[in-house]
Parts: structure tokens; sequence; C-alpha cells
């Protein structure tokens, strides 16, 4: 049982890594040009 938690819970990282790193990705864009494209 314990193993199959594991397995899911890999799962979701995985998941959550591949779904947040675009969103992030438009962020940090939309976030250096709405700074007037300077990095801080």
């Amino acid at each position: 049982m314990r193993a199959i938690a594991d397995i899911f819970r890999m799962i979701g990282g995985a998941i959550a890594t591949i779904v947040t790193l675009p969103f992030r990705a438009v962020a940090r864009l939309f976030g250096g040009m709405s700074r007037g494209g300077r990095r801080v």
C-alpha cells in the first residue's frame, strides 16, 4: 500500500512541476515587462 502511495506522490509531483513551469515562465516574462524590462 505504501509503495502505491509513493508512486502516486511521485507522479503528482512530476505533473505539478510540468504544469507550473510554463506559468512561472509567463509570470516572469510579464513581470519583467511590467517593470520596464529590468531584473530585480
